[in-house]
């Protein structure tokens, strides 16, 4: 596989946008996005698509942490 010049990198970039814009709009339900998601991995090479599908899980799972982030309380840690 050669690597994709400027012109098809920019097109996967934006059908990956348009693509996590759709997940993003439907609450993350992918049947509502089929056909967008077609798109991304017809423009995007396979392993493009498997790093930015990953980097979503990883960023979405950064938010739901900083959400329910709370500091340990110090006597909880201790042992009595």
């Amino acid at each position: 596989m050669s690597f994709p010049d400027k012109e098809k990198r920019q097109k996967c970039w934006d059908s990956r946008d348009r693509y996590w814009e759709c997940l993003d709009k439907s609450g993350d339900q992918i049947e509502k996005c089929v056909e967008v998601r077609t798109l991304y991995e017809t423009t995007c090479p396979s392993q493009w698509v498997k790093h930015f599908d990953r980097k979503r899980e990883y960023l979405k799972f950064k938010e739901r942490i900083n959400e329910g982030y709370e500091p340990l309380d110090e006597k909880k840690n201790t042992k009595s």
